[in-house]
């Protein structure tokens, strides 16, 4: 029965790739200064940050934003750089799971929400205020770089449909 369920996923999980590439455009090909320019600055916005750090936020913003491909990439990502199971299932609801989370940390993921939903209530001064308390002002400037870069990872991947588990980093 395992095998049916696995091939059932792996048939659906095609499927849904071989559609999202016929309707959507490949936006590294279409757009290829731009999407450099892009990993230029996710590369210069996680320089000096804690990669667990920086994992967190994009999983954070990523859960926000419904971005299901970003979510399993930066999930995996995670995992591979030590990142404890306990810790990636309590992001989605840190607040109630404080103890998992570093004070630094939390006052990351504050700000990692305020930014992504910028539209709701702006950056409140609380939120500004903890993360200011947190770091410095570089990687203060550094995390508000990596919240923006990962939002637009986000917006580029949800545009063009691409499907989780089809991690296509070159």
């Amino acid at each position: 029965m395992t095998t049916n369920t696995t091939s059932t996923i792996d048939t659906a999980s095609a499927t849904a790739t071989a559609v999202a590439e016929r309707s959507r455009l490949d936006f590294a090909k279409a757009a290829p200064k731009v999407f450099r320019a892009l990993i230029g600055f996710d590369a210069a916005a996680r320089a000096g940050l804690d990669p667990a750090l920086v994992e967190l936020i994009q999983i954070r913003a990523s859960h926000l934003n419904h971005c299901a491909y970003c979510l399993h990439m930066h999930t995996n990502d995670a995992r591979k750089a030590g990142e404890s199971e306990d810790r990636l299932h309590m992001v989605a609801v840190w607040r109630e799971a404080r103890h998992f989370f570093t004070e630094k940390e939390q006052a990351a993921l504050a700000l990692t929400e305020a930014v992504t939903l910028v539209a709701d209530a702006g950056v409140p001064d609380d939120v500004y205020a903890e993360a200011a308390a947190r770091f410095t002002e570089e990687e203060l400037a550094q995390v508000i770089a990596l919240i923006l870069t990962i939002n637009t990872w986000n917006r580029v991947a949800l545009s063009t449909a691409k499907v989780a588990g089809t991690d296509e980093r070159r």
